[in-house]
């Protein structure tokens, strides 16, 4: 697949778009945008035919972070999540980072400890939805 790297949320209608649809109209969240975006690196992956597919950002937070990874209904189950986080974690070593955190929500959970990440720290709510961060080792 193809995708996009843009810097800031404001240079990627795409990410803000499939955000939009996954985050808040899907799930309910109401505060799915923030300061981060505007200093975040966003991924888009594309099907053949462009039409955007998945989401997901990095951003330096005292650490090399991942978030919002988020992939369209329509195409869930074709392993585009796992692809975002392959690319983000390849940027992320890019950059020089060692080690890379995540803030997941408990029922994708199961899903980053397959990609390798471990969870650190205790259960927390964002909104309604409980989380947890979760970290791995890149080297």
């Amino acid at each position: 697949m193809k995708y996009t790297l843009s810097k800031g949320l404001n240079n990627s209608p795409d990410a803000r778009a499939i955000r939009q649809s996954v985050f808040v109209e899907e799930q309910g969240f109401e505060y799915e945008f923030d300061d981060i975006d505007e200093i975040a690196l966003h991924l888009v992956l594309y099907d053949e035919n462009d039409n955007p597919c998945a989401t997901g950002r990095l951003f330096f937070d005292g650490c090399m972070k991942i978030g919002r990874i988020a992939v369209m209904k329509e195409y869930r189950g074709q392993s585009l999540g796992s692809e975002v986080i392959a690319i983000l974690e390849e940027k992320a070593l890019e950059s020089g980072a060692h080690h890379i955190e995540l803030s997941a929500q408990i029922q994708a959970k199961d899903f980053y400890k397959k990609l390798g990440y471990t969870e650190i720290g205790e259960i927390y709510k964002e909104e309604f939805c409980p989380h947890i961060k979760m970290f791995k080792d890149l080297k």
